[in-house]
């Protein structure tokens, strides 16, 4: 199966360090972006096999590079929102752009990886 890419999109430092630690540590290649920018034109060239990323970020929103993504790009990768702007209007939102999951911060990095695997797994089986 091979090494799965995460790309991490999230313009906390502290916290984008961290999470790329605990998901190397468990085997993932983790890509990081600090804002939408960046991730669009990461993007034009490299294929992650699942996107983790913050809602509130420089540039374009999580939001917004869902809609890129889903719309634009016409991909189905997997998508999975983090964001302590938790509420109800962004997490509704989120979904109905074609988030696959959405995380409120405080995140634990055990529940990222477990959450990242489900998407994997899920995505593996509706591509084959």
């Amino acid at each position: 199966m091979g090494v799965k890419k995460v790309l991490l999109a999230e313009d906390d430092e502290l916290l984008a360090a961290l999470l790329r630690h605990k998901l190397t540590k468990v085997g993932y290649m983790v890509d990081l972006c600090k804002d939408g920018k960046e991730v669009k034109e990461y993007l034009q060239t490299t294929r992650p096999d699942i996107i983790v990323t913050d809602i509130m970020m420089p540039y374009f929103s999580g939001i917004e590079l869902i809609d890129f993504i889903r719309n634009e790009m016409n991909s189905n990768l997997p998508i999975i929102i983090i964001s302590s702007a938790g509420n109800e209007e962004n997490v509704l939102t989120a979904f109905e752009m074609g988030a696959n999951d959405f995380i409120s911060k405080p995140i634990s990095p055990a529940e990222l990886i477990v959450r990242i695997e489900r998407e994997l797994i899920k995505n593996k089986f509706a591509s084959s």
